[in-house]
């Protein structure tokens, strides 16, 4: 299965680099790329790094993209709803509806874009340790590694938030004998991923402009907090990861809160003071680049030119008008207007025209259908052109402050979470928060997570995390989720197929 993969590996424009990579190009075959015909200086361990970051959320130019990420990590929730073009796909309808089984196209290409980003990964961190002093830095060496241990961490999490058992694939597969490996227990999975990440702090706390998007200590740390955290509700010690995670979250230093909300989904604010880890995306298409989406025909309703593929839910809509018209500008949380257009005389006001040059009503012909905002373009022109080009957010300085706040309450330090649960909230305009019991800020990191990141797909993980996936589904009415089954998504078919030593 690998070892037949074609790849084009891509350019380093997607971390902001310009190094060549005319040799990899050339090559048919990952098992190829031995130490004699490649991996001879820097530029080639470089262009190798840029195929262990091309995986990331799968190739960007490509239907996949969209339509892989977003069913298989935001259709479980329960904070949308399938658009009316997206009935059309079974597969899609069968994420939502958890009537799949392991043959489901859609979470068998994640599965296998995230194995293919662990093999370039794995691939990089093997040949570069065995490129010539003459050829590299050991600076540049212990560089390159670092952020090859990142990218395999990142994915071999990715598979371990959706699959109950994952196989860990710790060395470069180069031939078919190699295929065969067992599924690693959870605890195992975690210890080697927390382990990369630990490798990974090593790594700069600040890029330069060149280099922007590649991996960060601050991005280590983040997704280190984030591994303990989650694993802390699922072992036998729950105070040493938390603690753990609290210790990595405190190290994520050097980032701020984006006053505009809104700015860094829609391209006007790549890799802003809250940005921690993101995903390159550009327009440009010189030299073959292909960086660019139409995620906002995916995401955008069909009265806003899109194809209607996923909705805010009316709980989600719920949970925003929570707290009702508290804000200091006197209206509903901010982060509603920013993530949502909706049927409001804030949409509706002539003179601002907020909706792409026109009010609400003139797009939705006085229709009440909430669609979202986030993701979408800037203005008329963007929504005009048929590709688009945000950064895609993968982690910023909100979540740390939010699992933080987590943490701590847990740890019975509520008293700490709580001034980090209200900025959050101060940037949304909103009061301070009025509980102070641990379980009263236990339903306000709930509130504010659900709010803070629709479409950026952590809503499933948190309420697993939780113990409440059950719960959450039955109340909007999404009885067929059975959280034996559906907590998790089965092995694919094809892995199974392939691969011996599972049954």
């Amino acid at each position: 299965m690998m070892k037949q993969l074609k790849y084009i590996a891509f350019a380093l424009l997607l971390m902001g680099a310009t190094t060549s990579c005319e040799d990899f190009l050339t090559v048919s075959s990952p098992d190829e790329l031995t130490s004699d015909s490649f991996w001879r200086d820097k530029d080639d361990a470089e262009a190798g790094l840029a195929a262990a970051y091309s995986k990331l959320e799968a190739s960007t130019d490509t239907w996949e993209f969209a339509e892989v990420k977003w069913p298989v990590e935001a259709y479980r929730e329960d904070i949308v709803d399938l658009g009316s073009d997206a009935l059309n796909y079974q597969n899609w309808v069968e994420l939502a509806n958890f009537t799949y089984t392991n043959g489901n196209s859609q979470f068998s290409a994640y599965w296998r874009d995230n194995y293919y980003g662990i093999n370039f990964s794995n691939q990089v961190i093997e040949n570069v340790a065995e490129i010539p002093a003459e050829g590299i830095s050991e600076e540049d060496r212990a560089m390159i590694q670092n952020e090859a241990y990142f990218l395999r961490a990142y994915y071999h999490m990715k598979l371990l938030l959706n699959w109950e058992r994952i196989v860990v694939r710790d060395t470069y597969i180069s031939s078919a004998d190699q295929l065969d490996k067992a599924l690693s227990s959870r605890e195992e999975a975690w210890d080697f991923i927390i382990g990369d990440l630990t490798k990974a702090t090593a790594l700069p706390a600040t890029r330069t402009s060149e280099a922007m998007g590649r991996a960060t200590r601050g991005a280590a740390y983040a997704f280190l907090g984030w591994a303990h955290l989650t694993r802390a509700y699922e072992g036998s010690s729950k105070d040493a990861d938390l603690n753990a995670a609290v210790a990595a979250l405190n190290n994520v230093t050097g980032y701020s809160l984006v006053k505009d909300f809104k700015s860094m989904f829609d391209g006007t604010n790549r890799n802003s003071s809250e940005g921690i880890f993101e995903l390159q995306l550009t327009l440009n298409t010189d030299n073959g680049a292909r960086y660019r989406t139409q995620l906002h025909r995916w995401i955008g309703v069909s009265e806003l030119w899109g194809w209607d593929e996923i909705l805010p839910s009316q709980r989600l809509m719920d949970e925003f008008k929570k707290e009702g018209k508290t804000a200091t500008t006197g209206r509903y949380d901010s982060r509603l207007y920013e993530t949502i257009f909706f049927k409001d005389d804030y949409f509706n006001d002539s003179d601002a025209a907020r909706v792409y040059s026109h009010t609400y009503d003139y797009w939705f012909d006085g229709a009440d259908k909430p669609a979202f905002r986030k993701y979408m373009p800037v203005d008329f022109e963007g929504l005009d052109m048929n590709y688009f080009a945000p950064n895609i957010v993968l982690m910023r300085y909100a979540n740390v402050l939010l699992m933080k706040a987590e943490a701590l309450n847990e740890l019975g330090k509520t008293a700490e979470a709580i001034p980090l649960i209200n900025e959050v909230r101060a940037r949304a305009d909103m009061p301070a928060m009025t509980g102070t019991s641990q379980e009263q800020v236990r339903a306000q990191i709930e509130h504010e997570r659900i709010i803070e990141f629709p479409l950026e797909n952590f809503r499933f993980y948190d309420l697993r995390r939780w113990g409440k996936t059950k719960a959450a589904l039955d109340a909007v009415n999404r009885s067929t989720f059975d959280p034996a089954k559906h907590n998790f998504y089965p092995i694919p078919i094809q892995e199974v197929n392939t691969n011996n030593a599972i049954d």
